[in-house]
């Protein structure tokens, strides 16, 4: 693979870490029954969902920053 498939999947990567996320805040806000999301299942955040979520949010936007500098580069 070259440099750009791999920012490319790294790319990807940070999108589904921002979708968790987002799914995350709103299974929270909204009280949604189901589960769907991937912070609700890891048991050392329980009661600390929203905090998690967001810092799934903040790293996804990091790994865009990130593979944007790369680009430029």
């Amino acid at each position: 693979m070259n440099k750009n498939q791999w920012l490319r999947v790294i790319e990807v990567v940070g999108g589904i870490a921002l979708l968790q996320g987002a799914i995350g805040i709103l299974n929270e806000f909204t009280g949604l029954p189901g589960g769907w999301g991937l912070i609700g299942h890891i048991g050392f955040l329980d009661g600390h969902e929203v905090y998690g979520s967001i810092a799934l949010i903040v790293c996804a936007f990091a790994v865009f920053a990130a593979v944007e500098a790369q680009r430029k580069s």
